[in-house]
C-alpha cells in the first residue's frame, strides 16, 4: 500500500489532478470562514447551539459549519443537490425529461444545465428565506443576530450567499473534470472530515479531566473501527446475477457466447435515503423552533433526536426512501430489455418479462438487507453521540458519506495507477468501483 502511493506522484497527469483537487478544497475552506456582512456572529453561533437538532443543524452539517458562521458559502452545495434530486425525480413522471435522459452524451448536457438553472433558483429562494428569518433570530440571551435588519441587508444577504451556492456548484465541477474523484461529493466530504480534530480534541479533554474513562475511550474507538468496517462492507456488497450471451454471426465475425453477470449493489439507493429521511423528520421540529405555542412545543420535544419517538420515524422514513430511491434509479424493465436487445439471457430464466421479475424479486430481498443496514447505521451513532453523551466523532449520515466518498475517490486513484501499468494500492484484491 505505501508503495501504490509513492507511485502517485509517478504520474504526471495523476498528481496534476491531486494538486488541484488539494488547491480546490483550500479555497472553498477559505470561503467558509469569510462572513456575510451585517450578522452579530457571537449570537448567530450560540443560536445554533440551541437547534442543533433541528433542520439547521443538518444543513449546518453539509455546509462544513459555514452556515453556523453565515459565511458567504453558507449554504453550501445543498442546492445543487436538491435540484439534482429534483430533475431525477421529474425524469420518472416527466416523460420528456426521461427521453431526454436517455440521450446519450447530449441528453445529460441539457439535463446538467436544467441542474444548474434549478440550482440557481432554489439559491436565491433559500438565500432570501435565511435573510429574512435571521432578523427574527435571538441568542439565548437575547441578542438579535442582525443588528440592523431592512430589504439593504436582505438583498446584500441573498445576492452574496447566491454567488457563494454557484461558487460552490462551478467549484465542484471543475474538481469533476480537472481534479480526482466527484467533485460534489468530495466538497461535502471537506466539511465533514474538518470537524475530526476538533473531536479528537474534545475527547482529549475528557480523558484529561477524568470524565471519559480509558477503557470506555479504547471501547468507542473499537467500535468506531467495526461501525466503519461494516460500512466498507456493505458499501462494497453486491449480489452477482449470471448472464450468458448467445453467440451471433454478423458476416464473417462471430459475436458473443461470453458469460458476465449483473452488479446488484446491497445498497443501490446510497446515502440519499438517510438525507430524505433525515431532512423530513427534523423539518417539523424546526418550524416548531420557531413557535411559543404549547403544542407546537410539544411536537419539538416528541420528535428531537433523544425520543423513541423520533428514532422509530427516522429508521421506517429511511427504509421507505430507500426503496422508493432504489425504484427509480434502477429500472429492472430496462435491464431485461437491454440483455435481450443484444442476445443475453439468465440461465434458467426465460428473456423478457420473466427475467425483469427475476431480478426485480432479488432486488427486492437485497434491497431490504441495504434499508435495515442505512437504518442501524444512521440511528446508532446518534444514539450513542445524543442519548449516551459519547464522543463519537461522526455521526450516522455524516459516516456514510465519509466512507463513501473516500472510496469511490481511491477507486479513482488506483484506476489511474492501473492504466500506467503501476501497482495499485491492493496487490491481491481490487476496490471495485460503485455504480451511482
Amino acid at each position: 500500500m505505501i508503495e501504490g502511493f509513492g507511485n502517485i506522484f509517478k504520474v504526471p497527469e495523476l498528481k496534476k489532478r491531486i494538486i488541484f483537487t488539494a488547491v480546490a478544497l483550500v479555497a472553498y475552506r477559505i470561503g467558509s470562514h469569510i462572513p456575510t456582512p451585517g450578522i452579530d456572529a457571537h449570537a448567530l453561533s450560540s443560536f445554533f447551539d440551541q437547534v442543533g437538532g433541528t433542520l439547521l443543524g443538518f444543513f449546518d452539517l453539509f455546509s462544513g459549519g459555514a452556515l453556523r458562521r453565515l459565511s458567504i458559502l453558507a449554504l453550501g452545495i445543498m442546492p445543487y443537490i436538491s435540484a439534482s434530486i429534483i430533475l431525477q425525480l421529474l425524469a420518472v413522471v416527466f416523460p420528456p425529461l426521461e427521453k431526454l435522459s436517455k440521450e446519450g452524451e447530449q441528453g445529460r448536457k441539457k439535463i446538467t444545465q436544467y441542474t444548474r438553472y434549478g440550482t440557481v433558483l432554489l439559491s436565491a429562494i433559500q438565500a432570501m428565506g435565511i435573510a429574512i428569518g435571521l432578523e427574527s433570530m435571538r441568542s439565548p440571551t437575547g441578542e438579535v443576530v442582525v443588528p440592523v435588519p431592512g430589504w439593504s441587508f436582505r438583498l446584500m444577504t441573498a445576492i452574496t450567499l447566491t454567488a457563494g451556492a454557484i461558487f460552490l456548484m462551478w467549484l465542484g465541477e471543475q474538481i469533476t473534470e480537472r481534479g480526482i474523484g466527484n467533485g460534489i461529493s468530495l466538497l461535502i466530504f471537506a466539511g465533514i472530515i474538518v470537524r475530526v480534530p476538533e473531536a479528537i480534541v474534545n475527547s482529549w479533554r475528557l480523558l484529561s479531566t477524568g470524565e471519559l474513562k480509558a477503557l470506555s475511550f479504547l471501547a468507542i474507538l473499537v467500535l468506531m473501527v467495526l461501525v466503519v468496517a461494516g460500512v466498507i462492507v456493505m458499501t462494497l456488497g453486491q449480489r452477482p446475477i449470471p448472464v450468458q450471451y448467445a453467440k451471433r454471426v454478423v458476416g464473417r465475425r462471430i459475436y458473443g457466447g461470453q458469460s458476465t453477470h449483473i452488479p446488484l449493489r446491497v445498497n443501490t439507493a446510497g446515502v440519499i435515503p438517510v438525507i430524505f429521511a433525515a431532512s423530513i423528520i427534523v423539518f417539523p421540529a424546526t418550524i416548531a423552533q420557531f413557535s411559543k405555542h404549547p403544542w407546537m412545543q410539544a411536537v419539538a420535544r416528541a420528535l428531537s433526536p433523544t425520543t423513541v419517538i423520533y428514532t422509530l420515524l427516522y429508521g421506517a422514513a429511511i427504509i421507505f426512501f430507500t426503496y422508493f430511491y432504489t425504484a427509480i434509479v434502477f429500472n429492472p424493465n430496462d435491464v431485461a430489455d437491454n440483455m435481450r436487445k443484444y442476445g443475453g439471457f439468465i440461465p434458467g430464466i426465460r428473456p423478457g418479462a420473466r427475467t425483469a421479475e427475476f431480478i426485480e424479486k432479488v432486488l427486492d430481498r437485497i434491497t431490504l438487507v441495504g434499508a435495515l443496514y442505512l437504518a442501524a447505521i444512521s440511528i446508532l451513532p446518534e444514539f450513542l453521540i445524543t442519548t449516551m453523551n459519547v464522543p463519537f466523532f461522526f455521526g450516522g449520515t455524516s459516516l456514510l458519506i465519509v466512507v463513501g466518498v473516500a472510496l469511490d475517490t481511491v477507486q479513482q486513484v488506483e484506476s489511474h495507477l492501473l492504466m500506467r501499468h503501476y501497482e495499485g494500492f491492493l496487490k491481491k484484491s481490487r476496490i471495485t468501483g460503485r455504480l451511482g
